[in-house]
């Protein structure tokens, strides 16, 4: 058990020092000064993102209210979405599917890396948050890299980290994680 928390420790350290480093590089775009949704809509890497959000009516949310943490699947993560076809989620039908899949990457409260690494060193390299939606998200780690996990075992690996925005923080993922209710959809 000793050697687990001298591990973890060790592990939390170099990660909190590269992640810190990441997020101040690649996320230099980003102020402390702006909203989620303004920082989202500067960066380039949420045009996706920032489509469904607005889709969903939650655009006034994450630019005024909070604190939240985002698990903010960029562009590219979206390219990668097979299970569930984000043309058919933006229809006002289904309005209600994608307010679940986009408030299932939203945690109340400012959760940064150091944090999601603290809950897994103290939990034995797991842990989970509960999002805004009601389902969980598991969190591991994979060598330095933080993976989200949803029930269905789709994975999302923390691209870069801890963009601290006046409301919140954001954490790019590289994939879409879903939430129970489309998991069992049967959505084209």
């Amino acid at each position: 058990m000793k050697s687990y928390v001298s591990v973890c420790a060790i592990l939390f350290l170099i990660s909190s020092l590269a992640y810190g480093q990441t997020s101040f590089i690649e996320n230099s775009f980003l102020q402390k000064e702006s909203s989620i949704i303004e920082s989202a809509a500067d960066s380039g890497h949420y045009y996706t993102l920032l489509e469904a959000v607005k889709a969903a009516n939650l655009d006034k949310i994450l630019d005024e209210d909070g604190p939240f943490t985002v698990f903010a699947p960029s562009d590219m993560a979206f390219k990668k979405l097979s299970k569930v076809n984000l043309r058919e989620l933006l229809l006002p039908e289904n309005k209600q599917e994608l307010f679940s899949l986009l408030t299932y990457h939203i945690v109340a409260g400012n959760i940064t890396a150091s944090k999601i690494l603290k809950a897994l060193c103290n939990g034995n390299g797991k842990a989970s948050f509960t999002t805004v939606q009601g389902d969980k998200i598991y969190a591991s780690m994979d060598g330095l890299d933080i993976i989200l996990t949803d029930r269905a075992g789709n994975k999302a690996k923390i691209t870069s980290a801890d963009a601290n925005q006046c409301n919140g923080i954001i954490h790019e993922i590289d994939s879409v994680i879903l939430p129970n209710i489309l998991i069992t959809a049967n959505l084209p």
